[in-house]
């Protein structure tokens, strides 16, 4: 078996460019394809729609899907571990920052599901209570849209009628909340450009600084 070699190069003593190989370090190989194996596993989980929005290359693309229909047998894992070393071959940065956005956003979708759920339940429950508190929590929420909702809602629970408003209050919920969520990553975002804008600025000042002071240095000398 062939080893395969990277390639450093400095320069001799007349100036001449002398290359040089490097022995891959084993260890770190074998790290690096168990993470990318791992990243196989996690976009064979993932759905059609979300394996195709990663725009992996063809073959990769191909065998991801492959893997995805493929039960726990020693086929699924050898084509997991070619799914590995041609990502080693290329640089999979880009797969793995969009699989940890997906994986984010869909755990925030679940997030958000079981809180709609959790506060619709406490709204036709526990009624002007439970809608204070949410008012508090989501002051910007629209409060005689959720009162119309809750209230309907209470009303069909009391008279055992199919749950239409109750299904309307949830829709309501869900919705603000994903759009809430949307508003404090978008906040967020702002604040760190500021940040870095500051950080920046201040930067720049104590670079400022840093020169007026060797140019003072400069000048003292010249005037011994």
């Amino acid at each position: 078996m062939n080893e395969e070699f990277d390639y450093e190069y400095e320069y001799d003593e007349n100036g001449e460019i002398v290359y040089y190989a490097v022995r891959p370090n084993k260890t770190q190989i074998k790290k690096e394809i168990a993470t990318l194996f791992a990243l196989g596993e996690e976009m064979s989980a993932l759905s059609a729609t979300h394996i195709k929005s990663l725009e992996l290359p063809d073959n990769i693309d191909k065998a991801v899907n492959e893997v995805a229909r493929m039960p726990h047998t020693g086929a699924r894992k050898r084509l997991l571990k070619y799914i590995a070393g041609q990502l080693h071959k290329i640089d999979a940065t880009p797969f793995i920052e969009k699989v940890a956005r997906i994986k984010n956003t869909s755990a925030h979708a679940v997030r958000e599901h079981h809180m709609a759920e959790q506060w619709r339940d406490r709204l036709i429950g526990e009624g002007n209570e439970a809608l204070t508190e949410f008012l508090d929590e989501y002051s910007h929420a629209d409060r005689q849209q959720l009162r119309q909702l809750m209230r309907n809602a209470q009303k069909e629970a009391e008279l055992a009628k199919p749950p239409k408003s109750s299904r309307l209050l949830y829709r309501y919920l869900k919705s603000f909340l994903a759009d809430d969520y949307e508003e404090e990553k978008a906040a967020a975002l702002v604040d760190d450009a500021e940040l870095e804008d500051d950080l920046d600025d201040e930067d720049y000042e104590e670079f400022d600084d840093e020169d007026d002071e060797f140019e003072d240095e400069l000048d003292d000398e010249e005037d011994y």
